[in-house]
């Protein structure tokens, strides 16, 4: 049975990778930073095939020792790495690279959303590479966002989002790397978007000024997008369909969770954020 590392697993997105997985009968290593405080996790801790490894996909350190652990688990192999960490701050969320509070809370913005945005996935992909060389599947999938496509953002205009867009273009760039770097040897590499997916809390009062600026911007190079999020299973499903049919012919593309036939010709379809 395949194997399978989902890093960070333990809510949304990554959690219902690890249950529709299981699902399946896969072999499962969630990793954490805090899986004790997870209670997603800790409600199916027991199930058969499951492994929880504590680990920061920001620390190489504690990402060595996972792999480590995942070794044993899997018996030296690993089929298929999931990179699902993501970092963004919402105090900053709405500023464009020009109106920052200052120079200090701009650096140390984009720096926290580098460390875990575009290093996080290297220092991970990175970490479990040795397994995935002895897996049969070979395949590094990294959840990316419809706002690191630049023609999608200048045609809708829209600044903001700053740090998190700027740093998910540069994590569409490390995917075209490693696809390059790997493809002689049988790897596929592919960063995917996953739509607007419910797994945060609805917007506060004071934030629908900016969340209607955001849809209206959006509206305008998708007339027909509706901005109703889908359910986690619904994306994390498509997804999956696409995550199986991947091979090194299509490593190193940037495709929608919608993109339904997957051979197509382009890196980046039907752009949903």
């Amino acid at each position: 049975m395949p194997s399978y590392v989902i890093a960070g697993a333990s809510r949304g997105i990554g959690l219902q990778f690890v249950l529709d997985l299981l699902a399946r009968g896969d072999v499962v290593i969630a990793l954490a930073r805090n899986p004790e405080a997870s209670r997603g996790l800790q409600n199916i801790k027991d199930r058969k095939n499951l492994h929880i490894i504590k680990a920061d996909i920001a620390d190489a350190a504690s990402l060595k020792r996972a792999a480590e652990e995942t070794a044993k688990a899997t018996g030296g192999g690993l089929d298929v790495l999931i990179n699902n960490g993501v970092y963004q701050d919402k105090t900053y969320i709405y500023n464009t690279l020009v109106d920052f509070p200052s120079t200090e809370e701009l650096v140390s913005d984009f720096t926290k959303s580098f460390n875990t945005n575009v290093l996080g996935p290297i220092l991970t992909t990175n970490a479990f590479l040795p397994l995935l060389k002895k897996g049969t599947q070979k395949k590094v999938i990294t959840l990316n966002t419809g706002l690191a496509d630049t023609k999608l953002i200048l045609d809708i205009e829209y600044p903001k989002l700053t740090s998190y867009s700027i740093s998910k273009a540069a994590l569409d760039m490390v995917n075209v790397k490693y696809a390059l770097a790997l493809k002689k040897e049988g790897f596929s590499f592919l960063n995917i978007s996953p739509g607007l997916v419910d797994t945060q809390a609805p917007p506060k009062p004071e934030e629908m000024g900016e969340v209607m600026e955001m849809i209206t911007a959006f509206k305008k190079g998708y007339p027909d997008w509706t901005p109703m999020p889908m359910p986690t299973a619904e994306s994390v499903g498509l997804m999956l369909e696409i995550i199986d049919k991947l091979t090194v012919e299509n490593s190193g593309k940037f495709v929608s969770h919608k993109v339904g036939d997957f051979l197509s010709t382009c890196r980046y379809t039907e752009a949903d954020y």
